[in-house]
């Protein structure tokens, strides 16, 4: 894999994972220096793993009704999703899934099971890319969560990320990203003010607004994940949410890249490429190249 050539997008919610992976058992309460981010303790967990099946997913499932448009969109997508969901966490048993999530993995046939947990969140920055306006991106960022976390706040939780990603590529910034995940939560505090009581929370209330304030707070990518992992709890998971959305605008720094691709396999590596692939060049009807904001269904298959 041509590591500066790796596309720009679709990285920053494993580079967030990543980093976090270290410390998610073993909190800290101050900002990592941007060298210490990655190191050799630190590996992708399953917030990389279902971001990579959920753009899959996604990608699949446009193509399918590309072809065959008879089928309810919204079936084919939870199918597709489901599938892809599946498939990469039953090739990755041992990457950090809850225990419900373990079953649903091996389920016959997987029911949604009502959960609030952040895991919907963490995996729905490909809905942000793929969406052709903010009420499509909330839209696949309700079917990526319901195929599990299917309790409202699960769908909040991935719709907030999901849409302060597809502000920032169309041209809003961190003023309106605020007043957007506003309407799903409150962001009336700082960092500093909750760090020292801060402690584990796996629910997207407890998660997803510390995660969107490291990311308003940030000066650059490695400082949005240097705070994200700076309040403890569940750092991978809030760093990997902080981390989707920061890539939109910051960059990320080569050698934390270089890092990142490092640390995954050519597996996920693969699919992130061809999930950015499907953007850039339109062969699955998601996104469209320019990020004008066109309606994702009317692209043609090449």
């Amino acid at each position: 894999m041509d590591i500066l050539n790796f596309p720009n997008r679709m990285l920053g919610a494993a580079c967030g994972d990543i980093a976090g992976s270290r410390y998610e058992f073993h909190n800290i309460k101050y900002c990592l220096r941007e060298e210490e981010l990655i190191d050799d303790d630190c590996c992708f967990t399953d917030d990389t793993v279902m971001t990579c099946a959920v753009a899959q997913g996604l990608v699949n499932g446009f193509v399918r009704l590309q072809q065959d448009g008879r089928r309810k969109e919204e079936d084919v997508l939870l199918e597709e999703i489901k599938r892809s969901m599946q498939l990469f966490g039953r090739k990755y048993p041992y990457a950090g899934y809850g225990g419900r999530f373990r079953r649903w993995i091996t389920a016959n046939d997987p029911e949604p099971y009502n959960s609030w947990g952040n895991g919907s969140a963490m995996r729905a920055s490909y809905a942000g890319w793929a969406a052709g306006s903010l009420e499509e991106a909330e839209w696949l960022a309700e079917i990526s969560a319901k195929v599990t976390h299917n309790h409202p706040e699960g769908i909040k939780g991935a719709q907030a990320v999901a849409g302060s990603i597809f502000i920032l590529r169309n041209g809003g910034g961190k003023e309106q990203v605020e007043q957007y995940v506003s309407g799903y939560y409150d962001l009336n505090f700082t960092l500093d003010e909750i760090r020292e009581e801060y402690s584990f929370d796996v629910s997207c209330p407890g998660s997803v607004p510390q995660a969107v304030r490291a990311f308003l707070e940030g000066e650059n990518f490695s400082d949005v994940i240097a705070r994200a992992i700076s309040i403890g709890g569940d750092s991978d998971t809030i760093a990997a949410i902080a981390g989707s959305i920061a890539e939109v605008i910051y960059p990320i720094p080569e050698d934390l890249k270089k890092r990142t691709v490092e640390t995954l396999d050519d597996f996920l590596l693969d699919t992130l490429k061809r999930a950015v692939d499907a953007l850039t060049e339109n062969k699955s009807g998601i996104g469209s190249s320019d990020d004008s904001g066109g309606n994702v269904r009317d692209v043609t298959v090449e």
